[in-house]
């Protein structure tokens, strides 16, 4: 029994620490992945430290469900075949420890961990992922800082546009400055003109106070007209001075700087988002939409039922010279009613058949919305188990594909794995998107990946058992043999020994 808990608590030792390693690693690759995907949205605009760090951290939150089933695909390869290519593998056998035995202690960890990643997809990841994606939209509609260009107009003040010809090393001091004013909304009626100038925020930076000096300001009064037909003049009331021209020796505007601040968005405006509930609030948000779906479809059927009853008393109540027709045949179903009455109701007939054409193709649009919108919180659902259930199949696929090629490191095992994890995701994706396209149902396109992969862990769980050759070169080249000809494998065999002769 002593003997079992040791080899237990060394084989632990073994997988945690790669496990570990790789898990951060992989999350940070993920990260910088992330990061360049948005990064117009964050660079250039000002933001905090803490902002920054904020949205990496939910970032990182959302991104384990990537990260983790490939630290466990990794790590189970490099424990395995750590053990295979040091021969401990086969010392365990030699003292009678199978290689279910070995793989045991490393089970229950990799079940404890699928427990947690349940846990966390269910409660920890929708909060996350509520967190980012609202912080994401408000960084990505914050507007850049403000920067100002030597002899560019720069508009990004609402209701300024401010030129600069000069601006010395500090950043503050302007030289040769025009200042349209168009607070008023009436075009560019208000210029001011100075030759020096300052710009600095207000402590509380929500206000860029600008100081002119020495300059001019010159203002349009365009007429308007009043509700009573006569007209009035902007800044002035005479019709014969249009133009007001002041001169100052100082100036100071004061301009908001509201638009280029963070505002953080009602995070409730976010929450009908199914990657942002758990499986309560899916099951309950997948049962009203499938209520207003029965409802939608029975109030399509009544407004064209309706449709078709109000033709039918439209017939009834156009006299007795066309209701005690008997209808034999339809050839003689117009013929039998007066021509103004078979005209008149030619046209009520196709008025209520455009009419219920276009009752039920709105009606398919809202269904089809509808049931696309269904699908993706049934996808949802799934996937807050089949996380946990790839990590435990992904972990029969690498433990014992480690304990066959008997390679340990970051050599072998690390392509090994990015090649399956690349297989893993393209048909976990595939089967997403089929799922939400309707063409498979969320059962069947969320499971797909694991139902693939769960033969192949299988297969190579009872070679690994059996000892078989897999990657046996020896083995291929005598199937090669059999399948190849006599006189076309003595000459592939000819040249290479051609090859591998010394120079």
């Amino acid at each position: 029994m002593a003997l079992i808990k040791t080899y237990q608590k060394l084989i632990i030792k073994s997988y945690i620490g790669p496990f570990v390693l790789t898990f951060f690693i992989a999350l940070f690759v993920l990260l910088m992945q992330f990061l360049w995907k948005y990064i117009d949205d964050l660079v250039g605009k000002g933001l905090d430290g803490g902002i920054i760090a904020e949205l990496l951290l939910y970032a990182s939150f959302s991104l384990v469900p990537l990260a983790l089933p490939l630290a466990i695909l990794l790590s189970s390869l490099m424990t395995f075949g750590n053990l295979g290519e040091h021969y401990e593998l086969v010392a365990f056998k030699a003292a009678g420890v199978s290689l279910q035995r070995v793989m045991q202690p490393l089970i229950v960890v990799s079940a404890m961990i699928c427990v947690g990643a349940f846990f966390f997809s269910n409660y920890a990841l929708p909060y996350a992922n509520l967190k980012m994606k609202s912080l994401l939209y408000d960084v990505s509609k914050s507007k850049p800082t403000l920067n100002i260009k030597e002899g560019v107009y720069n508009s990004e003040i609402t209701g300024y546009s401010i030129r600069v010809n000069k601006k010395t090393n500090d950043g503050k001091t302007l030289n040769d400055l025009v200042v349209y004013d168009h607070t008023a909304e009436n075009g560019n009626t208000s210029v001011t003109v100075a030759k020096t100038g300052t710009m600095e925020l207000s402590p509380d930076k929500t206000k860029l106070v600008l100081t002119l000096y020495d300059g001019n300001s010159y203002n349009e009064a365009r007429a308007k007209t009043k509700k009573d037909g006569s007209n009035e003049f902007y800044k002035v009331n005479r019709a014969d001075d249009p133009y007001i021209r002041e001169s100052f020796k100082k100036l100071v505007f004061i301009m908001s700087m509201e638009d280029f601040g963070l505002k953080r968005t009602d995070e409730s405006l976010f929450k009908d988002n199914a990657q942002m509930m758990n499986l309560d609030q899916l099951e309950k948000t997948k049962d009203t939409l499938v209520s207003e779906l029965k409802r939608g479809i029975e109030h399509t059927a009544r407004n064209v039922q309706r449709g078709y009853r109000y033709f039918q008393i439209y017939i009834e109540r156009q006299g007795p010279e066309i209701t005690p027709v008997k209808i034999t045949t339809k050839k003689n179903l117009l013929d039998s009613i007066p021509p103004n009455e078979s005209r008149r109701i030619l046209e009520t007939a196709a008025n209520i058949a455009r009419s219920s054409k276009a009752i039920v193709e709105n009606s398919l649009n809202d269904t089809q919305m509808v049931q696309k919108n269904i699908a993706r919180h049934e996808v949802e659902w799934h996937r807050k188990f089949t996380l946990s259930f790839a990590c435990l199949v992904l972990f029969f696929v690498a433990a014992p594909l480690g304990a066959i090629i008997r390679k340990g490191g970051l050599g072998l095992p690390m392509v090994v794995s990015v090649c399956l994890f690349i297989t893993f995701h393209i048909i976990s994706i595939t089967g997403e998107k089929f799922a939400k396209g309707g063409v498979l149902s969320a059962f069947q396109g969320m499971w797909l990946a694991p139902a693939v992969l769960l033969p192949l862990g299988i297969y190579l769980t009872y070679k690994a058992t059996t000892d078989s050759a897999l990657f046996d070169s020896e083995r291929y080249m005598r199937i090669f043999r059999k399948v190849l000809p006599t006189k076309t494998w003595n000459k592939l065999m000819a040249q290479e020994d051609n090859t591998n002769k010394p120079a």
